[in-house]
């Protein structure tokens, strides 16, 4: 015991002789010589106060975004493109969805999209018919966001952002069964989805920029 406490001891001096040693020098460094002056130090981007929410839906599909989007429209568009296809617009999936949001054919057709392959060669044009789809879901289902949203079924907190996401995986039918068979009617894709599934994951965000249009277009 009293060999450790000396060992102890003995290895205390020595490191407070060592760190002694390193702060003691004959040279003091000069920091005079070391300024700033004209040097241009302002390294961060200052956000651009024009882009909106829709602004995926202009002309350029490519601008560059801020990757904190939170509960916004394009966080809300961003999370569910990122869902269908991890946001590759070029993807077709083994039942022939296609691009990021895995459109089927026949709902390209409702949006005045007739040619699915230009379709999954346009960037521009998949994001407007993400928006199209939507707006007409929205009016599709206006009466069943009006009656159910801030309700909760089967513990999942129904919002308008959630029944528009699950409208897109299952179609407004299916997600009219749903809300008013109080969850007992839970449509499920060839890949085990669910309705209830897709209301929990994109619930809360801010989807009030669509407007129902019984005729959205993408085209």
């Amino acid at each position: 015991m009293r060999k450790s406490i000396a060992t102890f001891i003995a290895l205390s001096v020595t490191i407070c002789i060592l760190l002694s040693v390193s702060f003691t020098t004959d040279e003091t460094v000069n920091l005079g010589k070391y300024s700033t002056e004209g040097l241009e130090l302002n390294y961060t981007v200052s956000p651009d106060e024009n882009i909106k929410d829709n602004v995926l839906a202009s002309n350029d599909v490519n601008k560059t975004f801020s990757p904190f989007l939170g509960k916004s429209f394009v966080g809300f568009k961003e999370a569910v493109g990122f869902k269908e296809s991890g946001g590759d617009y070029f993807t077709v999936n083994t039942l022939g969805y296609l691009g990021k949001y895995q459109f089927g054919k026949g709902t390209l057709r409702l949006l005045g999209i007739k040619n699915p392959k230009k379709f999954l060669k346009n960037p521009e044009l998949q994001e407007r018919a993400f928006i199209a789809n939507a707006e007409r879901n929205k009016w599709v289902l206006r009466r069943d966001i009006k009656n159910f949203v801030g309700k909760r079924i089967n513990g999942v907190l129904v919002t308008e952002s959630g029944i528009l996401a699950a409208a897109h995986l299952a179609g407004p039918g299916s997600v009219k069964k749903y809300l008013r068979s109080y969850g007992l009617d839970n449509f499920e894709d060839s890949y085990g989805t669910n309705v209830e599934y897709y209301m929990k994951k994109f619930s809360g965000y801010d989807t009030s920029s669509l407007k129902p249009n019984k005729k959205a277009k993408a085209i």
